[in-house]
C-alpha cells in the first residue's frame, strides 16, 4: 500500500513528535536528524504541539494504542456476528416459506433486505454504550464529527466539550462563550466547527490542530438559537487550500467544503455568513417570531458544474416552516409549510455524508417511497419536523404536502433526524424517550423509554458509522449503538 502525500506527512510529523518526547539524548539526536531530513514535518509537529507547557501524549502513541483496542473490537464484533447468525439462521427458511404458496424457487425470498431476512436496520437500542459526564449544567446540543470518533457537546454552563464516543473518554473543553451554548455544528469536511450562544456571538473553531477559536462573528440582536454550514459537493472551482492565509477567518471554502454559514436567532432573523471573510452576506426576515431551528442539505450529488444550490429550512415560534434554495448570496423561497399547532423545535433533512465521512451504510440514491397513497417521493425530498405539540411530521418538498404525522410522544418533541436509509425518523422529547418511526408502515417501530433521567434536548447520528448520541438536561451525553 502506497501512502498519499498527506498520510506520509502525518506519519513523519508523528515520528518526529514521538522522538522529541523521549528524554534520552540519543532520541534527541535522532529527532534532530529527522528534522534535517524532513523540516516541513518537523515544523508541522512543532506548531501542533502544546504551547502552554502541559505534557500531552504524542499522536503516534495514541494511534499505536488505538490499534489493539480496535482489534479487540473487531474480534468482539465477529463473535457477536457469529452468535447472531446462529440465533437468526431460521429466518431465511421462514422467509422462503412465507414468500408465496409453493414458490420457493421463484420471486424475492428475502423481501426488502433491511426489514426482512434479519438484516441490520441500524437503529438505536438499549442500553447506552457510554454515558459521558462533565458538564455542570444541562446539555443543550450534541454533534458527531463527520470523520473522527468524536462528539461535541454544548451546555448551559457556557462550555463546549469534546469526547471520544467510541471509548467514552473526555478529550478537552473549549471555552470562549459567556452564556449558554445553544448549538454546535461541523463543516462537512470536519476541519472546523461553529458554535452559537445566548451571548449573541458565533465562534469558529479550528479542529485541525489545537482547537483554537479562529474568529468571533457578531450581528444578531438577541439569542442565537441554531447554526448550520451550507454543504457543497464540488469544491474544485473554489480557492485552493494554499490560500489559507488570505482569509480573515483562517479557513477556506475548499477546505471546509462550505462557503456559507447560517444562523437563526430570537431577533426573528436568519443570517447568511461568508465563511472566508466572516461578513454577513444577507439577512432573511420572513419569520414573525423567534427562529429556533435550521436544517441544511447539499445539492444533488450529480451536480458537478459548480452551479450548486443547496437547500435549507428554518422554523420557530411562528409555527411556520420556510424552505429556501441558496443561489449564491440569494435565498430563494421554495415552500412554506404549515400544520404544527405549537412552537417548532427541530428540523431535519435526510442524514447523508457530504464531506470526508465516506459512503452511507444504505444506498438511497434513486430510491423512492410512497406514503399515504401519494406519488413517489425520494428520501432527499423529505423534511422532518418536531414540535411542542408533541407531534413529528414528515413533509414532501416536491409539493409541500404533509406525508405523515406521528404522535407517539407524550411531551414536547425537541429533536428529530431522518435515518440515512430514508426509511425511519428518529426523535427525542421531553418525555425522556427516543423513538423510531417507520415511514412506510406509519407506526412507532421502537421506543427507548427513560433514555435519560431528564428532558432530552438533542440527538445526532453519524451518516456512516453505527452511532447515535443524545444530550439531556440531566447534564449527560449518551452514546447508543445501532443494530
Amino acid at each position: 500500500m502506497v501512502l498519499t502525500d498527506r498520510q506520509r506527512a502525518d506519519l513523519h510529523s508523528g515520528i518526529y513528535e514521538y522522538l522529541k518526547h523521549q528524554k534520552s539524548e540519543a532520541f534527541q539526536e535522532a529527532a534532530a536528524a529527522f528534522a534535517k531530513a524532513d523540516p516541513v514535518a518537523a515544523a508541522s509537529a512543532t506548531s501542533s504541539g502544546n504551547s502552554n507547557g502541559v505534557s500531552i501524549t504524542p499522536l503516534l502513541e495514541k494511534k499505536w494504542t488505538a490499534i489493539p483496542r480496535l482489534q479487540k473490537k473487531v474480534l468482539e464484533l465477529e463473535r457477536q456476528a457469529a452468535h447472531n447468525s446462529k440465533i437468526h439462521a431460521h429466518r431465511s427458511t421462514l422467509g422462503l416459506a412465507s414468500s408465496g404458496g409453493g414458490t420457493a424457487g421463484g420471486g424475492n425470498a428475502t423481501g426488502s433486505g433491511d426489514v426482512g431476512g434479519g438484516g441490520r436496520r441500524m437503529l438505536p437500542r438499549l442500553p447506552a454504550s457510554n454515558t459521558l459526564r462533565g458538564h455542570s449544567m444541562g446539555v443543550t446540543c450534541v454533534c458527531v464529527h463527520p470523520v473522527y470518533t468524536m462528539v461535541v457537546s454544548g451546555s448551559e454552563d457556557g462550555t463546549i466539550k469534546i469526547w471520544d464516543h467510541e471509548s467514552g473518554e473526555y478529550v478537552r473543553t473549549l471555552k470562549g462563550h459567556t452564556n449558554t451554548v445553544h448549538d454546535v455544528c461541523f463543516t462537512p469536511s470536519g476541519t472546523h466547527m461553529a458554535s452559537c450562544s445566548a451571548d449573541l456571538s458565533i465562534k469558529l473553531w479550528d479542529f485541525t490542530a489545537q482547537y483554537n477559536c479562529l474568529r468571533t462573528l457578531r450581528g444578531h440582536d438577541h439569542t442565537i438559537s441554531a447554526i448550520r454550514f451550507l454543504p457543497l459537493i464540488n469544491t474544485e472551482n473554489l480557492r485552493s487550500a494554499e490560500n489559507f492565509a488570505n482569509t480573515s477567518t483562517g479557513l477556506t471554502a475548499a477546505v471546509a467544503q462550505s462557503k456559507q454559514l447560517l444562523s437563526a436567532s430570537r431577533d426573528q432573523t436568519v443570517k447568511v455568513w461568508d465563511v472566508e471573510t466572516g461578513f454577513c452576506d444577507s439577512t432573511i426576515t420572513d419569520h414573525s417570531d423567534w427562529v429556533r431551528c435550521l436544517a441544511t442539505q447539499a445539492s444533488m450529488p450529480t451536480v458537478t458544474d459548480g452551479g450548486e444550490q443547496p437547500r435549507w429550512a428554518s422554523a420557530g415560534n411562528d409555527q411556520v416552516i420556510r424552505v429556501y434554495q441558496q443561489d449564491g448570496n440569494k435565498s430563494v423561497s421554495m415552500a412554506t409549510l404549515r400544520g404544527h399547532e405549537h412552537v417548532i423545535e427541530a428540523l431535519a433533512f435526510l442524514s447523508e455524508p457530504t464531506g470526508g465521512g465516506g459512503k452511507s451504510f444504505h444506498k438511497i440514491n434513486g430510491s423512492t417511497t410512497k406514503t399515504n397513497g401519494s406519488s413517489s417521493v425520494s428520501p432527499r425530498d423529505y423534511l422532518a419536523s418536531g414540535s411542542r405539540d408533541r407531534v413529528v411530521r414528515l413533509w414532501s418538498l416536491v409539493d409541500g404536502s404533509c406525508l405523515s404525522v406521528f404522535s407517539a410522544h407524550e411531551n414536547w418533541v425537541r429533536a428529530v433526524l431522518i435515518h440515512p436509509s430514508g426509511q425511519y425518523i428518529i426523535s427525542a422529547a421531553d418525555d425522556k424517550s427516543i423513538r423510531v418511526f417507520d415511514i412506510k408502515a406509519q407506526r412507532c417501530l421502537r421506543s427507548l423509554e427513560h433514555a435519560h433521567d431528564h428532558f432530552i434536548t438533542s440527538i445526532d447520528m453519524h451518516p456512516t458509522l453505527p452511532i447515535l448520541v443524545s444530550g439531556s438536561v440531566d447534564q449527560t451525553i449518551r452514546c447508543w449503538q445501532l443494530d
